[in-house]
């Protein structure tokens, strides 16, 4: 983008109006259009994040980070420049109804390949108001660029958002895609290829979040499928931080409130997943929320614990039993 873009960008989104859909809300006013607040980059005790809405710039006094609305949304999603302004894009409402058309397209896909039905199967999802809920779908690859094309999308915001490779080529491959918060998520059904991968940029928050932050005792987990399988189970107080390291949005988000929040990660043979576990509960217990460890069986997720026979009333003793 040349400067003129990236100016018209900045003007398109107030600094104010970003940091405050993002959770952040300022703490007192400081003068005519200076605000200051907890610094949404790092664990703040004290206001030191100010805000002048005059400028459209901020500065942490904690931290000495500050910049423009991109530089925030370079460090708050822990993204480089050309992903922080497609994620401004995105956010502003250029680009989701184009990830909402890619998933449209994926979900349509699941049902059109046995191999995508019978993976999911393998993993124990087969509750059809699950994978509804979840709009899970299915990368083919080699169809979505003519599918996009066709319903009048131009090739580089394809490339930009990440859909379409450099060359043309249909980024997932293969792939159970679960929609999330401004990105896609994409699980490989092949051992060839790494398993996880997101579109670029943030990953959001946790997910599901508003549906669950009601609850006083939530579930945490690693990854969509723990999701899944615990939702088909019937335990609807879940969700997932797609992965042990939560962001600092993820981290607000279970702060929010008086809750308590049981930790499920995976029971890894070496021992990772506890010690994610125990160094979040510790992270957690500073800002006052009560934390539980679930211990499931060695080598298990909460996926694997259903899907290889476990049930719920199983699950409901090991949270009984979190300490």
């Amino acid at each position: 983008m040349n400067r003129q873009a990236l100016d018209d960008l900045k003007q398109q989104i107030p600094l104010m109006g970003y940091l405050q859909a993002h959770d952040w809300h300022p703490a007192r006013p400081l003068s005519r259009g200076r605000w200051i607040g907890l610094c949404p980059l790092h664990e703040d005790h004290q206001p030191s994040f100010l805000v002048n809405t005059n400028k459209d710039l901020f500065y942490c006094y904690g931290c000495g980070r500050g910049g423009d609305v991109i530089r925030f949304a370079e460090l708050y999603h822990q993204v480089k420049f050309p992903q922080a302004v497609a994620l401004l894009h995105q956010w502003r409402g250029v680009e989701p109804s184009l990830l909402l058309e890619a998933a449209r397209f994926y979900r349509i896909q699941l049902h059109r390949h046995s191999e995508a039905v019978a993976y999911l199967y393998q993993r124990g999802i087969r509750s059809s108001a699950t994978i509804e809920l979840m709009r899970i779908g299915y990368a083919p690859g080699g169809c979505l660029r003519r599918w996009l094309i066709q319903l009048g999308y131009p090739m580089p915001a394809l490339c930009q958002a990440g859909l379409v490779t450099g060359n043309g080529y249909d980024t997932y491959v293969r792939r159970i895609v679960f929609p999330l918060e401004g990105n896609l998520y994409g699980r490989s059904l092949s051992a060839s290829a790494p398993a996880h991968r997101f579109l670029p940029g943030s990953k959001g928050g946790l997910y599901s979040w508003d549906q669950v932050r009601q609850y006083p005792e939530v579930i945490l987990v690693e990854g969509l499928f723990d999701y899944a399988a615990l939702w088909q189970a019937g335990f609807h107080n879940v969700t997932c931080s797609l992965g042990t390291n939560l962001n600092a949005r993820q981290l607000r988000q279970l702060c929010d409130g008086s809750r308590t929040v049981y930790l499920t990660f995976d029971a890894d043979q070496n021992g990772s997943g506890r010690q994610a576990a125990q160094s979040l509960a510790c992270r957690l217990t500073e800002h006052g929320v009560s934390t539980r460890t679930v211990s499931l069986p060695e080598g298990h997720d909460p996926n694997s614990f259903f899907a290889h026979g476990g049930d719920a009333h199983q699950f409901q003793s090991l949270l009984e039993e979190a300490r």
